[in-house]
């Protein structure tokens, strides 16, 4: 079971990722702003994959992925999907060039964004 921490402001969307995400036989960590997923990142052993949107209260996404980065002990390499509304090119170079895995737009298609996330973590339950 791989544990996914969602990093997502919009109680609406966790919901549905978790549903989904735990269907899929995962374990989920859900949290709703930027600080408290700063404090896991600096306080915590590294999930297999983040959610992580980038419009977030306290800390936006760009800098909690530079905080991911930048750590040593593991968090630097765990595959990051960016979900967010941001839809212009240079939103979606700049989280790319600043590490992010890949690049989801809201709204997302369900199965799609599954597909993404099976890139980096195999289901639990196949």
């Amino acid at each position: 079971m791989a544990k996914i921490l969602v990093i997502e402001d919009d109680e609406h969307i966790a919901q549905l990722l978790s549903f989904m995400l735990e269907r899929e036989g995962h374990a989920i960590e859900h949290l709703a702003d930027g600080e408290a997923a700063h404090h896991q990142v600096l306080t915590s052993s590294p999930p297999a994959l983040v959610l992580l949107d980038a419009m977030l209260p306290y800390r936006d996404g760009l800098s909690l992925l530079a905080a991911m980065r930048a750590q040593t002990d593991g968090w630097s390499g765990v595959p990051v999907i960016m979900l967010t509304a941001r839809s212009l090119e240079r939103d979606i170079v700049r989280a790319l060039e600043a590490g992010a895995n890949d690049y989801v737009v809201k709204p997302f298609q369900p199965q799609e964004l599954l597909a993404r996330v099976r890139r980096y973590v195999r289901p639990a339950n196949t």
